[in-house]
């Protein structure tokens, strides 16, 4: 499965460099010196296949800027070029990974999500628990796992795990261990919003 690694975004100096937003969990990997990304909707005869004619790009390196990648790729030798590929989406395919290397968003979409003070310890969750998730977000920190609840709002969650303590792919659900009042925030704000 094709899986979104980064978008490129400005170009950085004169010699070809971009920025990139990342969308992986793993950037020391996916952006290491030989590594091939795909260009997801790589169309034959457009400018980007002026610069990258096989529908690929291959990192030369890649650097921190504070809290900014900054990546070097092989076909991309100006700011011309670089400025071509900016809003360009960068995948991979997940099949060739080792599965241990992490959790992507496709892996999670639409798993049911149970409060842990609500299942007997030892067993498995029953129901359709609080709501479903809706996404996973890739931050420079921590990641966020986006629940659609029940009730029809969704609530982020850090994906740590003292906040998710079990994510079973092969039995199909998430245990969430919330703090309270988590799930309930920006609900008052709302309820104020709707009276006013």
């Amino acid at each position: 499965m094709q899986v979104q690694v980064a978008r490129i975004g400005k170009p950085h100096g004169i010699r070809g460099e971009v920025t990139v937003e990342l969308f992986t969990d793993n950037p020391e990997a996916r952006f290491a010196k030989g590594e091939t990304l795909e260009i997801e909707n790589f169309r034959a005869g457009s400018e980007v296949a002026r610069i990258a004619p096989a529908g690929q790009l291959t990192v030369a390196g890649s650097r921190w800027n504070k809290k900014i990648l900054v990546v070097r790729f092989e076909e991309v030798t100006s700011r011309n070029d670089a400025e071509v590929l900016r809003n360009t989406r960068l995948v991979f395919d997940s099949s060739e990974v080792d599965e241990d290397e992490g959790i992507y968003e496709h892996d999670v979409l639409g798993l049911p999500v149970f409060l842990l003070s609500e299942v007997p310890e030892g067993e498995l969750p029953q129901g359709e628990g609080i709501g479903k998730v809706s996404g996973l977000q890739t931050m420079p920190t921590q990641d966020l796992l986006l629940i659609e609840l029940n009730n029809g709002r969704e609530a982020m969650i850090p994906f740590v795990e003292e906040l998710v303590p079990e994510l079973d792919l092969d039995e199909k659900f998430v245990l969430i261990d919330p703090p309270a009042g988590l799930l309930n925030l920006g609900e008052e704000e709302n309820e104020e919003g709707e009276e006013s």
